[in-house]
Parts: C-alpha cells; sequence; structure tokens
C-alpha cells in the first residue's frame, strides 16, 4: 500500500470505475487578487486590470542560501505544484553544479514524479474547481456549486476525479517519498531508486485512470454540444502562445526549447535555448507582465499553459491523447482557439497525455535501475532551469557566488506569464455581462470562471475549497464606492459599499 501525503490511504483496484468597477482580496494575504475595471465616460468597459498578489520577497528569501537547499526550498512556494519548482530550481542547480547530462534512469524519475503532478494538478482544478461551474451551471447558486454538489448529482465523475488525483499522489509519493515536500531530485541526479512494489502497484491503476480521462472528454464534449456559441466565445480575445517543445516539435513537459506563435498560428521564434529566454522575452517592472521582446508590452502579452501549449507543439506524443488532441483543434475549423473555456478540455487532454507518459515509463526497464548520479564537470556560476508546470511555463534563474550560495534568484512563475491574458479574458467577460449600473452576482460569477480556467496560483485555501473569494466595487468619477459586493471564502455574498 503506498501512503498518501501523511495518511494511509487504500488503493483503488485497477478495475473500478475612467470610472472604475474593483474586485478586491485581502491584500494581506499571499495569492489575493484584485480586478479594476475602467469605464469610458459612456460608460462601457475600457479597461480591466488584474492582480494577482503573490507572495512578495521569496526571491531574497532564496539569496543567500547554500545551492544545494534550494531545490526543497523552493518547494514552500506553491501548494499546489511543489514539484515543477523543485524540478526547475534541480535543473538549474545541475549546471551550476557541474553536472551535464542525466544517467537514463535519473532523468526517467524526475519525468515519472513530473507526470504525476500533472495527473493530480490537473485532476484537482478540473474535478474540484470546474466541474462545479460545468455541470451545475455558471447560474446556479454559489452555496449549491461545490464539489459536494457535483458528488451529490454526478457521484461517479466525482469519484473518479478523487481517485484520479489520488493516483497522481501516489506517483509523486512513491518517487519523492511520503513527505509533502520531499527531495527526490538532487544536483547530477535522483535521491533514491523506485522500487519495484511502487512500480507494480501504479502500473495495476494506470490504465484505469487513462480510461477515465478519455471518459471524462466525452462528457466535456456533451456540455460543450449544448450551447456551442458559449463555450467557443466566453471570454474570447486573440492573442500569442508560448510553450517548450522537444524533438520534431512534440510538446515536452520537462526540457525542451521555446516556440511561441501568435494568434493566428504563425510561428515567431521556434528553437530558442531556454537559457537564453532573456534574449525572446521581456520582464519590466509595473502591471504589465512578461512579454515578447520584439512585440513590446502592448501587442507582446502572451498566453501559457495547457490551452498555449496544445497549440504551440506539433504533436504528442502519446497516441490516445494526441487524438484527443486534434479533436478539440477541429472545433476552431483550422484557426486557434482562444475561447477562455477551451482550456479545460487542454488540460483534460494534457491529464491523459501524462497518464499514458506514466505508463510507458513504467513498462521502461531503465525505471528500476540504481545508476542515479551523473559525472561531475566542471561548475557554472550562473544558470537557468525551465520547466512547463500545470499552469505554463516557468522559469527559474541563479546566480551563485564563491561559497556556493545564490547571490541572486530570478523567478518568472506561470500565473506571472499569463497576467495579461487573463486581464484580456476579463475585460472581454466585462464587458459583456456588467449591466451598466451595479455590480451583480452574475457578474462576479463570471469574471471567477474566466479567472478559474487558467488555474492561477491563489491561495492554497482558495485552491482547495473550490471559492475565490472576492469584493467587487464600483467606483464613480468622483472616487465614490457606489455599489459592492463580496464573496467570502465560504461561497456567501455580502453588500460591502463602505458607510
Amino acid at each position: 500500500m503506498l501512503a498518501l501525503e501523511t495518511t494511509p490511504v487504500p488503493r483503488f483496484p485497477a478495475r473500478m470505475l475612467s470610472e472604475p468597477v474593483a474586485l478586491s482580496e485581502d491584500a494581506g494575504h499571499e495569492g489575493r487578487g484584485k480586478v479594476t475595471i475602467q469605464l469610458d465616460s459612456r460608460g462601457q468597459v475600457h479597461h480591466v486590470d488584474l492582480q494577482i498578489l503573490a507572495l512578495r520577497g521569496f526571491e531574497e528569501f532564496i539569496e543567500g542560501r547554500p545551492c544545494d537547499e534550494v531545490p526543497e526550498a523552493v518547494q514552500r512556494l506553491c501548494g499546489t505544484c511543489p514539484v515543477s519548482h523543485h524540478l526547475a530550481a534541480v535543473k538549474a542547480m545541475d549546471r551550476i553544479a557541474g553536472y551535464d547530462r542525466l544517467t537514463p534512469t535519473a532523468e526517467k524519475l524526475r519525468r515519472l514524479m513530473h507526470f504525476g503532478q500533472f495527473v493530480q494538478s490537473h485532476a484537482v482544478h478540473l474535478y474540484h474547481l470546474t466541474e462545479p461551474d460545468l455541470l451545475l451551471g455558471f447560474d446556479s447558486e454559489t452555496n449549491r456549486r461545490g464539489l459536494v454538489d457535483v458528488a451529490r448529482s454526478f457521484p461517479q465523475l466525482a469519484t473518479e476525479g478523487v481517485l484520479m488525483r489520488r493516483f497522481g499522489q501516489e506517483v509523486v509519493r512513491a518517487v519523492m517519498g511520503p513527505r509533502l515536500a520531499g527531495a527526490g531530485a538532487v544536483p547530477g541526479g535522483m535521491r533514491r531508486a523506485l522500487s519495484r512494489e511502487s512500480r507494480d502497484l501504479l502500473r495495476a491503476d494506470v490504465d484505469q485512470v487513462i480510461d477515465w480521462a478519455v471518459g471524462a472528454l466525452r462528457v466535456l464534449e456533451r456540455l460543450h454540444d449544448t450551447n456551442p456559441a458559449f463555450y467557443d466565445h466566453f471570454g474570447e480575445v486573440g492573442g500569442n502562445m508560448i510553450g517548450l517543445v522537444g524533438r520534431g516539435g512534440a510538446l515536452d513537459f520537462y526540457t525542451g526549447r521555446l516556440r511561441a506563435r501568435d494568434a493566428l498560428g504563425v510561428t515567431l521564434f521556434d528553437g530558442v535555448a531556454p537559457a537564453a529566454y532573456r534574449g525572446v522575452l521581456a520582464e519590466e517592472p509595473g502591471p504589465g507582465g512578461p512579454h515578447i521582446r520584439a512585440l513590446g508590452p502592448e501587442a507582446g502579452w502572451y498566453r501559457v499553459g495547457p490551452l498555449a501549449r496544445l497549440q504551440v507543439c506539433d504533436l504528442l506524443t502519446s497516441e490516445k491523447a494526441e487524438t484527443e488532441r486534434q479533436r478539440l483543434l477541429a472545433v476552431g475549423g483550422g484557426k486557434p482557439l482562444h475561447g477562455t473555456l477551451f482550456y479545460h478540455g487542454a488540460r483534460l487532454v494534457e491529464l491523459l497525455h501524462a497518464a499514458e507518459l506514466i505508463r510507458d515509463l513504467l513498462d521502461d526497464p531503465e525505471l528500476l535501475g540504481h545508476d542515479l548520479m551523473a559525472d561531475r564537470g566542471a561548475p557554472q556560476r550562473e544558470a537557468i532551469g525551465v520547466i512547463e508546470a500545470p499552469r505554463g511555463t516557468l522559469f527559474h534563474r541563479y546566480e551563485v557566488d564563491d561559497d556556493a550560495r545564490v547571490r541572486r534568484c530570478e523567478l518568472i512563475i506561470s500565473t506571472a506569464n499569463n497576467t495579461q491574458a487573463m486581464n484580456a479574458a476579463v475585460r472581454k467577460v466585462a464587458a459583456e455581462y456588467f449591466d451598466g449600473s451595479e455590480i451583480t452576482e452574475g457578474l462576479l460569477g463570471h469574471i471567477e470562471v474566466a479567472i478559474r480556467a487558467y488555474d492561477p496560483c491563489l491561495a492554497c485555501a482558495t485552491h482547495a475549497l473550490g471559492q475565490m473569494p472576492l469584493s467587487v466595487e464600483l467606483i464613480d468619477a468622483a472616487g465614490a464606492v457606489v455599489s459592492g459586493l463580496r464573496r467570502g471564502a465560504d461561497g456567501g455574498v455580502s453588500c460591502c459599499v463602505p458607510s
């Protein structure tokens, strides 16, 4: 039996089934967000500004630490994708410590834990956060739109979602160990080998996970067919797309080179080594967020994550997932998909892809090898680790001093990469659903749906509960708050107009 987190749980059998409107969260908490919607003199939406107020000072917290502590320390940056930060950091530390090419077993173990996190994270988002919106309706009462309500109305889907999440956790634990913030990877390789027993337990379950993912894609298709125009165009804004591609243009979650395509699918750059990312991407102080350097802040914003990845790559290397990718993209009739709700279908295709990749790794004899550390070469003073996290492309850059301590740390997280894409989606939704006079629960709910599709790194409790506590304020031209609503962490809505 594989213990999950800190509590033993039973395995499941393989055969089982100019006037701003502001959305503001408490800025004193990590991951809280604020949206300001600017109206013109006619009361129409003119501009939208979304801020995800992430934890400040983490880069400074890393600076001064010994290099070998960093891969484990950065796991505390995000409670829902610690493996991605762990691997991005250790990939940089490989180079800094003088390691170039990993042993085949070490790289495959890293990939296994990474793919396990994809299954876990995508399952959490799809089944805990998205299903209530899609299955119960965006306009249903919030206190009747949660995971418990999905379980009551759709028990089979809810059960499958929980078990897929559990399977992803089991994969990560088998490689990293029992602690939530383990240290599976170390500079130059891996800390421990995978046991045959763990491999066999995972192999017994993975085919069922693959079948469930395919079944869930059919459910999404049926939902789409109930209202194609809504699903195709909700929050639809064309934009640039960036992701990592490997050999033959195939999507590679773990490594590869950067490729960018524009809103029409035209390639902007290709084959850019991760270490050279600052030559094509720029991140400047201010609200604009990262952008493609050659296009500038206004035209150069881009989206990352599942929907971008499936359209930047040329193919997926797993058979069923590639079939589903083609099936999803066919909805666009040969044109790229930019509707925000397509993120959910893309995320599920990636879950399927990750599960198929896990199966293939579990069938690879080299996975059980014990040659875990590479030969060491000349150390470096600076290195960059880039990886595809579940939410999108993640950049870690480090400089070290003579004592092998971090002198400088620079991180560009997936949510930051998606800043302007989320702005654009919220602007489109607000323009359609704002009634011109007051903040309504309908407007709040639709904006939440648009933001949630990108799966931004909000506070861990928010992600776990499936709620997005926001306060919404309507401010007139004189700066007075004339209307406002607040949604609490429990989903309840109250007035927030100051007296």
